[in-house]
């Protein structure tokens, strides 16, 4: 019988930890990063759930006769924010996944 008490405390333990986890990913679904390029004269901004929010261009980058620059340049900003996000997630929920091997978690 003893073990069933240790069994109801991890049990509980567990939805303490899949609770705070939950919490944790609706946080970072509020929080809004930011990824530049071209010393800023692109921006994206994205959620912690990488949806992409708002894009900013500078006038300046803005050429007709070169789309492919400004097209590689929201790209870039894109990909920056985007890694931003995983580096804040894996910073936010690695607390709770530390020693675990599970393939697709994150």
């Amino acid at each position: 019988m003893r073990g069933m008490g240790n069994m109801q405390n991890m049990m509980k333990q567990m939805q303490k930890m899949q609770k705070k986890m939950q919490e944790a990913q609706e946080q970072l679904g509020e929080e809004r990063i930011e990824g530049t390029a071209g010393g800023g004269v692109v921006s994206v901004i994205v959620s912690g759930h990488k949806e992409v929010i708002e894009v900013k261009l500078n006038e300046e980058v803005v050429d007709p006769e070169d789309i492919e620059m400004l097209q590689d340049l929201i790209v870039a900003a894109t990909n920056d924010a985007l890694a931003k996000v995983d580096e804040l997630t894996n910073k936010t929920m690695g607390q709770y996944t530390k020693g675990l091997n599970i393939p697709g978690l994150f």
